[in-house]
């Protein structure tokens, strides 16, 4: 068993690691608004999902002018963003209302899209188990 799945077991206080469900999102949000340390600096962890609409850019295709335009208006998996608020809970994540630290402007993420931009924080472990719960147990 690797570390962030014992991690992950203490969430849930259990011996076996529960599928995501309505109610293990609860205790997920729980335990993350519990543990997490404020201020908290995020970035995106890659160019999907989410941040789907610069996958292409992230590989060398499009132009770059139209990259730059794009990335005024929408949230980029390259940005940072301080962390406002929880907004509650969809069917599929926990979403999370952030301001890009460059320009304040408001977005509304999914977490297990995003990342600590401090590796060495205390948040980083949190949430980087999150994700690995929410992709791996999904």
């Amino acid at each position: 068993m690797s570390y962030d799945e014992k991690r992950i077991l203490q969430v849930f206080e259990t011996n076996e690691i529960p599928n995501v469900s309505d109610e293990t999102l609860d205790i997920y949000l729980e335990y993350i608004k519990k543990n997490l340390i404020c201020p908290c600096v995020l970035t995106g962890i890659e160019s999907m999902g989410y941040f789907s609409w610069e996958e292409r850019y992230s590989f060398g295709y499009g132009n770059k002018k139209q990259y730059g335009q794009l990335r005024k208006e929408n949230g980029s998996y390259k940005d940072e963003y301080k962390l406002q608020k929880f907004n509650g809970k969809v069917e599929w994540d926990v979403l999370v209302k952030v301001v890009r630290i460059s320009d304040k402007k408001k977005f509304e993420i999914p977490l297990s899209e995003l990342q600590p931009v401090d590796k060495k924080s205390s948040n980083y472990p949190l949430l980087n188990d999150y994700t690995v719960w929410f992709v791996n147990w999904h």
